[in-house]
């Protein structure tokens, strides 16, 4: 469940809400429900990734990236245990991305203050997640993304090794295993253990949409080894080896695969940097996670 968890929370945290700001503190509810934390931990931004689809509006959660997210109710079940607590109080959008620290902590990854007082979006739209980088970006492309955040280069590079937790379905790395090109069947610049291994997994005709892959060889455990395997062409997104291909990235990579204390400090930072993006002001602090007051 961990590896789920954690994709999700990295990926609501990207979605693009509304430029407004909103003053974040990691104290903002000691005194309005200082247990949210010990709750939240105990059952376990822009929380519109949450909202069901209802007739006419297909909903984030339901949106190609995020098919192959569905622990949501690990969610729902701490923000019903925070409303007992306290009532209309903790947000959604807080609540995952205390989540998130909590899932990388627990798989013995490195903690941080998690910076809180967010909002609920009051729409959720499955179109909104163009918006998140795509398995098949170039490193140009990812780093134009993670700008429009006000993410840098190590930011983007730090947040990758997050899918150190990661699964992925076949259909966001099968183009790198089946027809790749006209010259190459399987992407060049992949392992091809590792391609025969997922072709064994995704096999054509891909009539199981359960099929898929953990994104490192230690899917339970948050370290460095997501990075390790990119030197060894064994990355599962096309996105993820470009980090080690292109020289705008490969030494940070290296870098990371080598000392995981930094890797683990960097990530940290990056956590917090992007828990400030794209903050929501004028929202609500929904009652139930999967719909609007």
């Amino acid at each position: 469940m961990a590896s789920y968890r954690v994709v999700c929370s990295l990926a609501l945290l990207l979605i693009t809400i509304p430029a407004s700001r909103a003053m974040l503190d990691s104290h903002y509810y000691d005194q309005t429900c200082p247990q949210a934390e010990a709750i939240i931990l105990q059952t376990g931004c822009d929380a519109s990734i949450l909202l069901d689809t209802t007739t006419g509006n297909q909903a984030e959660k339901d949106g190609p990236p995020n098919v192959s997210v569905r622990s949501f109710y690990v969610i729902d079940d701490a923000k019903a245990k925070l409303e007992m607590a306290c009532p209309q109080t903790v947000s959604c959008a807080d609540v995952i991305a205390i989540a998130a620290r909590d899932v990388v902590t627990m798989s013995g990854g490195p903690s941080w203050d998690v910076l809180k007082g967010r909002k609920d979006g009051r729409v959720s739209k499955a179109s909104d997640t163009i918006n998140l980088p795509a398995p098949t970006f170039n490193v140009s492309q990812l780093i134009q993304s993670f700008a429009k955040r006000a993410l840098g280069v190590k930011d983007l590079v730090a947040l990758s090794g997050g899918h150190t937790l990661g699964f992925s379905h076949c259909s966001s790395f099968q183009n790198r295993i089946r027809n790749f090109s006209s010259m190459h069947d399987v992407d060049p610049n992949m392992n091809l253990q590792l391609a025969e291994v997922l072709r064994k997994k995704c096999r054509k005709p891909h009539t199981d949409r359960s099929a898929g892959t953990f994104l490192d060889s230690t899917s339970s455990i948050f370290d460095n080894e997501y990075f390790r395997q990119l030197t060894q062409g064994k990355g599962v997104f096309g996105s993820d080896q470009a980090l080690f291909i292109d020289d705008n990235t490969k030494s940070t990579v290296e870098a990371f695969a080598k000392d995981q204390s930094l890797f683990f400090g960097e990530f940290a930072a990056s956590m917090v940097k992007l828990g400030n993006v794209g903050v929501i002001e004028k929202g609500e602090v929904r009652l139930k996670c999967a719909s609007v007051n």
